[in-house]
């Protein structure tokens, strides 16, 4: 099975340590037939925890099944880290609209575990020229987080994503043109854009600047 944009590479034995450690969710349907999984990882010290790896058999795809493991691994995590800020990274609009649901909200990354593990296990994505390039400010992924102490409601948080999701997805796009732009400018396929002449110097602060980073 391919692994996505924004998913770590992790070896079947880290794998099936967190199945043992009973960090991990595992759907099957009621015939034993493998479905979906994820598991939970832990940094600085227990200060935060990511609900990682999330993958969903093709074969049970667009059936709402993500959103469930989604949710069963969430309620594991706060209550075996009740303490811990939860947080994800995500390139698609669905997985911020599950994890909205269930209370995350979209941040700048400096709010994320500071780990230099965590965002070492960022080296087998295909972005991870992109994510040090910022100094691990941005990246294409976006971060989403739930702070246990300091959090809406889910409810507050989904009708807030209904009301700017077609905006996220604007930024996203946005966003990823940007990132890349350095990179078409390598390869040849700037030429003629005309540079930077289109910051102005005297723009006010968006914000497109302050969600994004640039």
């Amino acid at each position: 099975m391919a692994r996505g944009t924004g998913i770590a590479k992790r070896s079947p034995d880290y794998i099936r340590q967190k199945m043992r450690e009973g960090k991990a969710v595992i759907a099957f349907t009621e015939d034993g037939v493998w479905a979906g999984f994820c598991y939970i990882e832990t940094w600085s010290h227990g200060g935060y925890v990511a609900n990682s790896g999330l993958i969903v058999s093709p074969l049970f795809r667009k059936s709402g099944l993500a959103k469930q493991i989604k949710r069963k691994i969430f309620d594991l995590s706060r209550t075996t880290y009740p303490e811990a800020k939860i947080f994800g990274l995500t390139t698609g609009l669905a997985v911020m609209k599950i994890n909205s649901d269930l209370g995350y909200e979209p941040v700048t990354y400096s709010e994320l575990t500071q780990d230099d593990a965590f965002w070492a296990g960022c080296k087998s994505c295909v972005n991870y020229e992109i994510l040090m390039g910022k100094d691990r400010k941005n990246c294409m992924c976006t971060a989403m987080l739930y702070d246990p102490k300091d959090h809406y409601e889910p409810e507050e948080t989904t009708q807030e994503f209904k009301r700017h999701s077609k905006l996220y997805e604007r930024f996203m796009r946005i966003k990823q043109w940007k990132l890349l732009a350095p990179f078409r400018k390598n390869h040849g396929e700037n030429q003629g854009s005309g540079g930077n002449g289109g910051r102005g110097g005297g723009r006010s602060r968006s914000l497109f600047h302050t969600f994004f980073h640039f």
